[in-house]
């Protein structure tokens, strides 16, 4: 069989997935060995912010009016020199990074254009680690951890904020959604089976465990409590080979969970991403991460603190505080998930398996 029979072949083999943020969409299955060979390497590291130099905690979406996928990321002031404390991780604006070739590199686009009133902090606010949905009305529904301030340590109210967007550029509408305190953080979101929606969040009040909320529109909550007992943040919650997957960042690699309902979770042994890779900006363990499933292939997106490692790991500098973006294939091995972060990534990600 040539590649073009091959290729018409895959072509004509479609099926229903489970997408990201439970979205549900057609997709192709893989393409065939010699065409999935042909595929780019993804770089590494992936992607580095040229503006603060501190992108972490991705997410990653398809813009549907270009037709190109767009990156986006907690953008810390890694650079800035004299920050006191943790003020180098407030003050923050969203970053935006577009892939022209599905995926393998990313250029920086700038920041998203989000608008708050003046009490959640204005245009003195800190923005966080969003998670981003698409309507069945084209409306993209942006769900932004915000702190109403700059501050130089943790002991102030966290919130997530509801925003909506026709372009994924201009934020707009921003309401605080009503969760089980006033510090949560990390919000993920999937559409169940059932129409309804739910989100998994960090309730930071409650020893940083996960907890989720349900709605049937995406604008009105009912807390349901505590996921599980673990501690965790940045939680992503996914469909992929007939199965829920949660992942957490348990600040020692990310933990796996799985589940047949999205309420009752099992964990997986062992961490993906605790030990620390061979590769440029890898060598230290991965943090809070997205998925992005791709037909019947999924792929990891997490972020790391290459220098903190060596002599100087506890140090706090520009370049223990940098953070760059990095990518990874999960393979799903006797029923868990494996990531090998020291092969070479080849990626493709195909338009429609996550909006």
């Amino acid at each position: 069989m040539t590649f073009s029979d091959s290729l018409s072949a895959a072509l004509k083999r479609v099926v229903i997935v489970g997408a990201m943020s439970g979205l549900l969409a057609w997709t192709l299955m893989p393409l065939p060995a010699e065409a999935a060979s042909a595929e780019p390497v993804a770089a590494k590291p992936l992607f580095r912010d040229p503006a603060g130099d501190g992108a972490a905690d991705p997410v990653v979406v398809r813009n549907v009016e270009l037709g190109r996928w767009w990156m986006f990321y907690t953008n810390r002031r890694a650079d800035t020199p004299g920050l006191p404390g943790a003020s180098w991780v407030h003050g923050t604006r969203i970053g935006i990074a577009e892939s022209g070739d599905e995926g393998a590199s990313w250029h920086y686009l700038g920041t998203a254009d989000i608008e708050l009133p003046p009490d959640l902090g204005g245009a003195e606010s800190t923005h966080w680690a969003p998670d981003i949905v698409r309507g069945d009305d084209g409306i993209y529904h942006m769900f932004l951890t915000v702190v109403p301030g700059v501050f130089e340590d943790w002991a102030h109210p966290r919130l997530i904020v509801h925003l909506t967007s026709r372009d994924l550029r201009s934020w707009r509408n921003a309401r605080v959604v009503k969760l089980a305190s006033d510090k949560v953080i990390d919000a993920a979101l999937v559409h169940l089976p059932g129409g309804a929606w739910r989100m998994w969040y960090n309730n930071e009040a409650d020893q940083k465990t996960i907890y989720y909320a349900d709605s049937a529109d995406l604008e009105h909550w009912t807390d349901r409590g505590r996921a599980m007992d673990d501690r965790g943040e940045g939680p992503k919650v996914f469909f992929w080979r007939g199965t829920w997957w949660m992942i957490t960042d348990v600040w020692r690699g990310l933990a796996v969970y799985r589940s047949s309902d999205t309420v009752h979770w099992e964990r997986q042994p062992s961490n993906l991403l605790e030990t620390p890779g061979l590769g440029a900006d890898d060598q230290v363990k991965g943090g809070h991460a997205d998925v992005v499933v791709s037909g019947e292939r999924a792929f990891l997106f997490y972020f790391t603190h290459p220098g903190r490692r060596g002599a100087h790991a506890e140090d706090d500098g520009p370049e223990q505080r940098r953070s760059v973006i990095q990518v990874v294939e999960l393979s799903h091995e006797g029923g868990w998930l494996e990531a090998r972060r020291d092969a070479p990534t080849r990626i493709r990600l195909i338009a429609g398996s996550s909006f």
